[in-house]
């Protein structure tokens, strides 16, 4: 499952990493917190991406995974619009036979995401507001 979406459903993205030969699912969440860049004060992020080549970056990432490693299921999901501190802006999840590939690829995804996929943020304080690339 590889998508953008206005909301995540955690209940959703666990569901979609169920295998019977999965002994391992690693999920990792993403979440709006109240400080960026040594400023406290964040009350608010608005995420942009431009999303067909977000999801074209999405679905490569997540073939380099699979053929490094024995992935069952595969998660990954990322928010656009305004989100408010403490709501998940992105989930990446993987089921595998056993923990290490699946704590391995799930963080060699959130990794690369951050790197690659063109998504960005602007993000509001108290004081000001700045947009800034989402994942440096």
């Amino acid at each position: 499952m590889i998508k953008l979406v206005t909301t995540i459903d955690i209940n959703e993205a666990y569901s979609a990493l169920q295998h019977p030969e999965a002994g391992g699912i690693s999920l990792f969440i993403g979440t709006v917190r109240n400080h960026a860049s040594g400023k406290s004060g964040v009350t608010q992020l608005d995420f942009e991406g431009y999303e067909p080549m977000a999801l074209k970056e999405m679905e490569a990432l997540a073939e380099t995974a699979r053929v490094k490693w024995p992935i069952k299921k595969l998660v990954m999901i990322h928010t656009l619009g305004t989100k408010k501190v403490g709501e998940p802006v992105v989930i990446i999840g993987t089921s595998t036979a056993h923990r290490k590939d699946a704590f391995d690829s799930c963080k060699f995804l959130i990794d690369e995401l951050k790197k690659s996929v063109p998504i960005w943020k602007k993000e509001y304080f108290d004081d000001q507001t700045v947009w800034v690339n989402s994942h440096p």
